[in-house]
């Protein structure tokens, strides 16, 4: 996890492993080598949207994890990034990548998830 809206307090958290400004800056730097975060990149501002929520989802507090990163020449076949934070069964929501064959105008459905 790399910015302060992938993190419900993220203040408190600068020294918990996975936040660390050391590891942000790894990430951001791999995101810098022609790669990116896809769901960031359909969903640039949007808060709330947490992957792990151990016991906490009723709350909607956690941390977003789990990314898909793919490469910029990759990027116009993505249609959407869903976190399916209605799948119960783990502490961690699954999270789903659309992708066409195709360059294909990006496809976002707020409907899919509660997270946009």
């Amino acid at each position: 996890m790399y910015l302060l809206v992938d993190l419900k307090n993220p203040k408190t958290n600068t020294k918990t492993a996975g936040f660390t400004p050391e590891e942000r800056q790894d990430f951001t730097e791999l995101l810098e080598e022609s790669f990116v975060d896809t769901f960031r990149h359909l969903y640039p501002d949007l808060a709330g949207a947490y992957t792990y929520q151990f016991n906490a989802r009723a709350k909607n507090t956690g941390w977003r994890l789990d990314y898909f990163v793919v490469s910029e020449r990759l990027l116009p076949h993505v249609t959407d990034v869903v976190i399916r934070k209605e799948v119960f069964g783990s502490d961690r929501c699954p999270l789903v990548i659309g992708l066409t064959d195709h360059t294909h105008k990006r496809r976002t459905n707020p409907e899919l998830i509660g997270y946009h």
